[in-house]
Parts: structure tokens; C-alpha cells; sequence
């Protein structure tokens, strides 16, 4: 008899199937090689160059279900989570796994710290005004 007590397995929901839990989709992995630069504003894009994913079949479905979505428009990593349904951290290790197949790559945003000041670009047209 089952955990629930009625010979049901909790593994199993008779409305949605059989249930796959997150390390299965990632293969029991936590991280990927990309996995620094994977923030939860990064903007994946797809490669315009890069094969068909549906005919590359070490891809899962959630692969190919982020290749074409980042093909419609870029998607931040949390867009994508969201979009999906999965948590971050199975995201991250399969955009990692598309990053090194060369199916999409990762535009990071700008560190605030090397944003241009604005109080110079201020002092810059002023003097520029001034001459």
C-alpha cells in the first residue's frame, strides 16, 4: 500500500499523468558550464545559424520548447521559467546545455557599477554647450 493509504502512488496525478520530477530533466545535474553568467534578467537568444532542435535527439522537450520560444522574442531567464512552469535553477542548467550545443547564447545585462554616471554626461553637454 502507497504513502496516501488507498494504493495510489503521490508520483502520479490521474488529472496530469505521471509526474517527472526536476533532476530527471536535467539528469541529476545542478549546474551547468554557462551557469555563472545565468542571471534572472539575462536575455537568451535563439541562434539564427543553429540546426533544428526537434531533430537533435540528446534534446528533452523543455530543450526545444526554449529554442522556440526565444526564437518568437528574447526571453529573460525568469521569462522563461514563468513561461514554462519550472523552477530556476532546471532553466538554468538546460539554457547552459543549449548555450554549449549553440542552439541560443546569453546576452547579460550591464553591471550598474559600469553604467555611465549621469551626472557626467550632464557635466559633458554642458561644457559642450559652453564652448
Amino acid at each position: 500500500m502507497s504513502a496516501d493509504g488507498q494504493g495510489r502512488s503521490h508520483w502520479f496525478d490521474d488529472e496530469a499523468g505521471p509526474v517527472v520530477r526536476p533532476y530527471a530533466m536535467t539528469r541529476g545535474r545542478t549546474t551547468s558550464a554557462a551557469q555563472h553568467r545565468l542571471d534572472l534578467i539575462a536575455v537568451v537568444v535563439s541562434e539564427p545559424q543553429a540546426d533544428d532542435p526537434d531533430a537533435d535527439s540528446t534534446l528533452s522537450p523543455e530543450h526545444v520548447d526554449i529554442v522556440e520560444l526565444c526564437r518568437d522574442a528574447p526571453q529573460s531567464v525568469a521569462e522563461l521559467s514563468a513561461e514554462l512552469d519550472l523552477p530556476i535553477g532546471v532553466v538554468r542548467v538546460l539554457i547552459g546545455d543549449l548555450v554549449d550545443g549553440e542552439f541560443v547564447h546569453v546576452n547579460r545585462p550591464v553591471p550598474p557599477a559600469e553604467l555611465v554616471d549621469e551626472s557626467i554626461l550632464r557635466d559633458v553637454i554642458n561644457g559642450l554647450r559652453a564652448l
